[in-house]
């Protein structure tokens, strides 16, 4: 509360800052003939799954929602799909730790293993896991799969030892994600619902190699624009303000603040006089993964 109180002091309002034109492309919702297909992926305690679909819908995918029960029981196949979108939520109520439970259920269920195996194998694929998808990717290694267990990212709980609700601001550093591209440079606002959002790296030397190779391509910031540990401008106290890792081929992301619940205009907690947008500037990020999918069908 005081950190809250004395830093607060400081700002100067929500401000921001694009690097693109998020009214360039516009939303696609005509047939589906032709499309790709991206699967919505839910288990028991998902809660952000129908965002998801609009999100992926406006971009131009044919979006499904599926179930991990869907997969275990062979009804559905992500052969078929191009993206699997992990949303947000309190899996398994969060009892093993937040996505604990959903890894487990990916990681020891053979026919469940086999499928996401084979998904992620494939140069084709790309994946995107939001808030307690974001926990379930690291959980999963989906990001560096070359790393050992120990030496993987992990997701711990806020410094604040709350569950954190926020409309904070990031800045969009340059990475390899195909789905940040041309965004690089953009400060914009976003939602952050999330009780264990806080990155934690016990490996400094794979700390190092991510900023090296820039694969923590989405920072929280402060009122001055800097990145920045301070709560509430970083929620969670994760270290250099490290809001999202993203994998070095840039084809899987896992982000800890919601771009989905921002992908409307009028979800925006608040807007200057001087944005005029049309569409939300998260929408690119979708947009981004259809015109990769479009480019390297």
């Amino acid at each position: 509360v005081a950190q809250e109180r004395e830093n607060i002091a400081k700002g100067n309002g929500l401000e921001y800052s694009l690097s693109f034109n998020p009214d360039l492309i516009a939303p696609v919702t005509t047939d589906f003939s032709g499309k790709p297909k991206v699967a919505i992926i839910r288990d028991e305690g998902t809660n952000s799954h129908e965002e998801m679909k609009v999100s992926f819908y406006l971009a131009g995918f044919e979006p499904y929602d599926v179930t991990i029960t869907d997969i275990a029981s062979g009804k559905i196949s992500l052969r078929d799909f191009r993206g699997v979108a992990f949303p947000g939520g309190f899996s398994y109520k969060d009892v093993l730790g937040s996505a604990v439970g959903w890894a487990g259920v990916i990681k020891f269920n053979p026919v469940v293993a086999k499928e996401f195996s084979a998904f992620f194998q494939r140069p084709d694929t790309f994946s995107v896991g939001i808030c307690n998808g974001d926990q379930l990717e690291i959980w999963l290694g989906v990001l560096y799969p070359e790393l050992d267990e120990l030496s993987q990212p992990r997701m711990d709980f806020n410094l604040s030892e709350s569950f954190e609700s926020r409309f904070v601001r990031v800045f969009i550093q340059d990475s390899p994600s195909i789905m940040l591209k041309g965004m690089a440079g953009s400060v914009l606002g976003i939602h952050v619902a999330h009780g264990e959002g806080r990155f934690v790296f016990p490996d400094p030397k794979v700390l190092k190699n991510i900023l090296d190779l820039h694969l923590a391509p989405v920072r929280y910031i402060n009122h001055h624009s800097l990145t920045t540990e301070l709560y509430p401008f970083n929620p969670n106290g994760s270290p250099l303000g490290i809001a999202a890792l993203c994998s070095a081929d840039g084809r899987h992301l896992a982000i800890m603040p919601h771009p989905e619940r921002t992908v409307l205009v009028r979800q925006w907690h608040y807007l200057p006089n001087n944005c005029h947008w049309q569409n939300s500037p998260w929408l690119r990020l979708f947009q981004n993964a259809y015109q990769w999918c479009s480019v390297s069908a």
